[in-house]
């Protein structure tokens, strides 16, 4: 993996509408910040390798390498990524009863450890009149007001960075797929840096198609909203084909239709639906309302998971055979749909020559998931 500096980062990813606004750049170096959804770069800087190449999820991303480093294996292309074990899991009892956005298993995870010091601070995801805001919290009142899906690409990995900075070791953070690469990389790619070595990071992946842009799609969300406070969004399970967004008095249905025009361009060559990189992994049960689907993937991710369900936090029970084949299709369509598009582009197994890859992936890999 060739880390190069912040001029061909922004070559290649900022000017190059790739940019996914996840913040691995940002509170690194002074040079990088998230203004109205857009990442820019205030100062120019003449470093020839930098952390902000290095974490960036969007360029030179060698999928066989980072699965060798952190996994100890080769990358294989499977659908949902490498796991342990998948359940159906919901918050328990020990949380305060509030109308959580599917089963409230991240809010239980975060809480938990909060509560029983694996974290000293959680890096979530807030938000603000449908603005996507980062947080460092810390306690578990915080973590609940957090609650609830936001569908707009935020920064949150600057939180990250910063927590990191301001002297947080144990940190739980919860991100979207390709945050989760960028923590990866990070992990990875720790240039020497102490604070990050000596940081203990609990990943909570989210599942994500795609994320609207702020910046286009916020004042199309007030000019919808007539300026009230949104308190709230949803997508329903089909056949609705709705997007809901909720106010203090209302609920307003927008059509799907009218949404995807706000797609963020670099969703579109993103291979990841479950965030494979992550401890864990939760997204919706379809079909079961109240309940989120589990993907336990690492050690210390059976280990968090075992320890809330005993607490109370955490209700855990067997996922269908038929539930899981329906994920794994609907993720391996994503694969081939960011494959074709990362191809077309000259984004994939990208020579330095021809200019740079957003993907790097065994050509045997990618035969198989084009089958």
């Amino acid at each position: 993996m060739k880390i190069e500096g912040p001029k061909e980062l922004t070559k290649w990813v900022q000017m190059t509408d790739k940019c996914c606004g996840c913040g691995a750049c940002i509170n690194l170096c002074p040079y990088f910040k998230q203004y109205l959804g857009n990442t820019v770069q205030v100062f120019e800087c003449d470093l020839e390798t930098g952390r902000c190449h290095a974490y960036c999820p969007k360029i030179e991303v060698d999928y066989a390498e980072l699965s060798q480093k952190l996994l100890g294996k080769p990358y294989q292309g499977l659908e949902i990524g490498q796991f342990k074990a998948i359940k159906a899991a919901r918050a328990g009892g020990a949380l305060p009863e509030q109308p959580y956005q599917g089963g409230g298993t991240v809010s239980a995870v975060m809480a938990f450890g909060l509560a029983f010091d694996y974290f000293d601070a959680a890096v979530l995801t807030d938000s603000l009149n449908g603005r996507p805001m980062p947080r460092i919290v810390t306690r578990v009142d915080e973590v609940l007001s957090c609650a609830g899906s936001k569908f707009t690409a935020a920064p949150t990995v600057s939180a990250l960075n910063q927590a990191i900075h301001e002297g947080y070791r144990k940190i739980g953070m919860v991100g979207t797929p390709c945050q989760m690469t960028a923590i990866a990389q990070m992990n990875y790619n720790q240039l020497d840096i102490e604070a990050i070595k000596h940081s203990q990071i609990f990943t909570v992946g989210l599942f994500c198609n795609w994320a609207l842009s702020p910046t286009r799609f916020v004042p199309f969300l007030e000019k919808k909203c007539n300026g009230k406070n949104i308190t709230g969004m949803d997508i329903p399970p089909p056949p609705a084909d709705m997007f809901v967004v909720k106010t203090p008095d209302e609920k307003i249905e927008i059509p799907l239709k009218d949404i995807r025009p706000y797609i963020d361009q670099s969703c579109f060559n993103c291979i990841d639906l479950t965030s494979e990189w992550a401890d864990i992994s939760v997204g919706m049960f379809e079909g079961r309302p109240g309940w989120n689907t589990l993907l336990i993937r690492s050690d210390k991710g059976l280990e968090m998971v075992e320890k809330a369900r005993e607490s109370g936090y955490l209700i855990v029970e067997d996922m269908p055979e038929d539930t899981i084949s329906h994920l794994k299709q609907a993720a391996r369509k994503k694969k081939q749909r960011a494959l074709r598009v990362a191809k077309k582009q000259n984004e994939l197994n990208t020579s330095p020559d021809k200019g740079r890859s957003s993907i790097i992936l065994p050509d045997t890999v990618i035969d198989q998931l084009m089958k």
